[in-house]
């Protein structure tokens, strides 16, 4: 065993204890009124996809966010794909995303019948590199007719897909100048950043269209679930209306306009997302905590780094991260065997999404950072309760 591999390990048990069972890398937490509201929808029998606390979920989503509409569906992948349609790709367009990301970004362009186009990432943000695209859109893509055409393609590149990643919100400013530039819309991916504020507002509702995502290893979660948030009345209209089948609204009749999806969130999900939103200010301040404590303990180790939140944001920290000064996959790895035999669950990045089979062939910038954290990323067990667990705070 290396000094990194033993002081990384020593690391972990400072923060986290040296326990001798299992550590989930997140795990969510139900403490406050989901039993609740779960039994109060069983009981009223609408449990399906219409039923009160889907309509009060949307509003809370909004509320908190600051977004005017938010539309709550299945699962993130689901509101990537919508949004993505409702932004205007179609079959045969590009969009731009980072490699660096979890592969359902990738996929609902696939789903919306487009091909990822696959950009860098940056070193402090963890997500796109605007000013790395900047110059790369320079390079291989012209305006025509009103469109932009990549130039090795010619094909249009129809939208920009910034990612959160971890929590830690994009350089919105330089990206909307950017996307105004191009006239380019923006799909905010805001799946893994509920809670992360970029310049005082909320990551998700800069672009024309942003997503959510409440899997169970979210900061928040309804079992499965996602939410595309707009300011534009007429998308979320067209949101509510592509995800339950395109059915127009009538007492009796089922009659159905376009071929659509059946992907509203089901209300008992619902339920579930009501009272987990009244628990996520607490959630947000212990992860805070924890966030810290990793911090401070990591700064004393040598060979490894913690990545803070950017300038100009509040991360959500929804999964801690430290990072390889020297970026070696083979290293990185027996960090990740120390630490999981331990009973930590640790885990690496993404595979870089144009290393997967199915994306190999799809266009692509140079990704010399992407690559780099690719070797030197690993997350650390970063669920809320941990601080409870820890350090003895209260609810």
């Amino acid at each position: 065993m290396t000094s990194l591999e033993q002081d990384f390990l020593r690391g972990l048990k400072e923060v986290l204890g040296d326990k001798r069972g299992f550590t989930p890398l997140h795990e969510p937490e139900f403490g406050g009124n989901e039993w609740k509201l779960v039994k109060d929808c069983l009981d009223s029998t609408f449990v399906s996809s219409v039923g009160k606390y889907v309509d009060h979920f949307e509003f809370l989503l909004a509320e908190y966010t600051g977004a005017k509409y938010a539309v709550a569906v299945v699962n993130g992948t689901a509101a990537l794909q919508i949004s993505l349609l409702l932004a205007g790709v179609r079959a045969g367009d590009e969009v731009l995303i980072p490699a660096l990301s979890f592969v359902a970004t990738a996929n609902a362009v696939i789903h919306c019948g487009g091909i990822p186009h696959f950009v860098d990432s940056e070193w402090s943000t963890l997500g796109l590199d605007v000013t790395r695209l900047a110059n790369y859109l320079e390079q291989c893509s012209q305006p025509k007719d009103g469109k932009l055409i990549n130039r090795l393609t010619g094909r249009r590149i129809a939208a920009i897909v910034p990612m959160h990643t971890y929590g830690h919100p994009v350089d919105m400013s330089s990206l909307l100048d950017l996307a105004n530039t191009y006239n380019l819309p923006l799909v905010e991916d805001a799946a893994e950043s509920l809670g992360s504020t970029y310049k005082g507002e909320h990551t998700g509702t800069f672009g024309l269209l942003g997503t959510l995502s409440f899997n169970g290893n979210k900061v928040i979660t309804t079992g499965g679930g996602g939410a595309i948030l707009t300011n534009n009345e007429k998308l979320a209209r067209q949101a509510k209306h592509l995800t339950t089948t395109a059915k127009k609204p009538h007492r009796w009749e089922f009659f159905h306009d376009e071929v659509a999806w059946n992907y509203r969130l089901p209300n008992l999900n619902a339920s579930l997302g009501c009272a987990q939103m009244e628990c996520l200010p607490e959630f947000l301040r212990l992860k805070r905590c924890l966030a810290h404590r990793y911090q401070e303990v990591f700064e004393e180790i040598s060979g490894v780094e913690f990545v803070a939140e950017p300038a100009n944001s509040q991360s959500n920290y929804w999964l801690n991260t430290l990072r390889l000064k020297e970026p070696s996959s083979q290293l990185r790895d027996l960090v990740l065997a120390v630490a999981n035999n331990a009973g930590y669950q640790c885990r690496p990045t993404w595979t870089l999404l144009n290393k997967l089979p199915m994306y190999t062939d799809c266009p692509r910038s140079p990704l010399p950072v992407a690559e780099q954290l690719e070797a030197s990323l690993i997350n650390v067990p970063s669920s809320a309760m941990l601080v409870r667990d820890c350090y003895k705070l209260d609810a």
